[in-house]
């Protein structure tokens, strides 16, 4: 078992965002997590990266338990989280924002080769090396904000939200993207408001409402569960 975790309460002052949800995530696998707005999915991943400390539960990655961990101390074990709203350095070049996220490497022959890597899954950030991340288009500081975290060869990757914003057209090159990652070893555990796009990628999912987790099983049974159909998939 990569990540497990159990009986995870979280609170906001006197707001019980996450009550009680378990769930787990095996190596090379796509788990997604999906609900509305307020439902506690970046809550959930926050909390993963040590960003957040829960009140109760537990969190073990690797078997290892990582609940009281601050968070640079998770990125060294091998969980990255790549934030809601992407979250670049907008005043640092492409090729900074990169660099910034391998800050927990020191081989500079493997950085680069890191860096190749990222330049094979999105060339569009080799063609703009040089430029400001604050002037990229949309599309574009998603994918920095996601070849930022694979700088540092993370084991599980967090994404949350990552179509958010973006064209019709982006959102699909964005989870080919996620799916390529994910082949070559990376597993991911993926918050996405965009239900259909992220079950059409994922191995298995969970539903989650008002901090609970509600439904569980593939991305299939998901996908022709009458309840999902009608409350995120836009169907009846």
């Amino acid at each position: 078992m990569l990540l497990e975790v159990e009986n995870l309460h979280v609170y906001y002052g006197a707001i019980h965002a996450l009550q009680g949800i378990s769930f787990h995530l095996e190596q090379g696998e796509i788990v997604t997590l999906i609900g509305a707005n307020g439902a506690g999915k970046s809550t959930t991943l926050n909390t993963i990266s040590g960003l957040l400390r829960p009140r109760e539960g537990s969190i073990r990655f690797k078997g290892q338990e990582i609940t009281k961990m601050r968070a640079h101390d998770i990125v060294h074990l091998g969980i990255v989280q790549v934030p809601e709203g992407r979250k670049i350095f907008a005043p640092l070049t492409v090729a900074e924002n990169l660099d910034m996220g391998a800050y927990t490497r020191t081989n500079p022959a493997e950085i680069a080769r890191s860096r190749e890597r990222v330049f094979a899954s999105f060339p569009r950030l080799k063609e703009r090396l040089n430029q400001l991340g604050g002037t990229l288009s949309g599309g574009e500081q998603q994918m920095l904000a996601m070849g930022r975290g694979l700088m540092s060869r993370p084991t599980l990757l967090l994404l949350d939200e990552p179509s958010m914003g973006l064209a019709p057209i982006l959102v699909e090159e964005i989870f080919s993207i996620i799916q390529e990652i994910n082949s070559q070893g990376t597993s991911i555990l993926l918050v996405e408001q965009n239900a259909n796009m992220a079950l059409s990628i994922a191995h298995r999912g969970y539903v989650l409402e008002t901090g609970r987790i509600v439904l569980e099983g593939t991305a299939q049974e998901l996908r022709d569960n009458p309840q999902v159909k009608k409350a995120y998939l836009g169907e009846t």
